[in-house]
């Protein structure tokens, strides 16, 4: 049975409640189990007396051959502005990968990521594990609209066209395919993110609105 890829998308308003970890166990998470950000306190992501990391750190993001990107955004000349959609791609882009790889805590979106923004993906990604399927095609991302609020915080509006991407089953290698385009193609997307003590701009939240009018053709 084809499962269209749109039924996925509604995972990333998830709260933190819907976390996958540790439910109905008394042992304490494992340092590499926890989501960023979620139920962690007040703890910095490096200590005070250490200097902010380089963006070496950052997670290597190989993905399938066949699951390409088109982000239509061009920079937009102010420096966070066009760091936080440099980062917001690299988030995409490593949900994705968690996917292909089949690890619900995979640790690339986790480094980009935060609170409700980090257990909606984990679950999004859980549901592709649950029906061992994947994503191949293109994924094109448009209408990006930034706000930098505080100087260390950010909003963020931006399109997705779903059209080309389709989900592939890791059993039989098929792709299901929608059999008309459809107006639930598009998805409207708004996220908050902060710039973290890594200088990396991380989602903290991010809500959908598939078939909003303003992402259609």
């Amino acid at each position: 049975m084809n499962r269209p890829l749109r039924l996925a998308t509604a995972a990333l308003t998830a709260s933190a409640a819907l976390l996958l970890t540790s439910c109905g166990s008394d042992d304490k998470p494992k340092d590499d189990d926890k989501i960023a950000g979620a139920e962690q306190g007040d703890e910095k992501s490096t200590p005070p007396s250490e200097p902010a990391k380089a963006a070496a750190d950052r997670p290597e993001i190989e993905l399938p051959a066949d699951l390409t990107y088109e982000f239509e955004w061009s920079k937009t000349g102010d420096k966070k502005k066009d760091a936080v959609l440099a980062d917001t791609e690299q988030y995409l882009k490593a949900v994705d990968l968690a996917i292909a790889e089949q690890k619900p805590l995979h640790k690339a979106y986790r480094f980009y990521s935060e609170g409700d923004a980090a257990a909606g993906s984990q679950k999004f990604v859980q549901e592709y594990v649950d029906y061992q399927d994947r994503i191949t095609g293109t994924k094109r991302y448009f209408n990006a609209r930034v706000d930098v609020t505080g100087g260390r915080t950010a909003g963020l509006v931006y399109c997705e066209d779903q059209r080309k991407a389709h989900n592939k089953s890791l059993k039989t290698g098929k792709t299901a395919k929608a059999a008309a385009p459809s107006k639930d193609d598009y998805v409207l997307y708004s996220s908050r993110l902060r710039e973290n003590d890594k200088g990396v701009w991380v989602t903290e939240t991010t809500t959908s609105d598939r078939g909003n009018d303003t992402c259609q053709p």
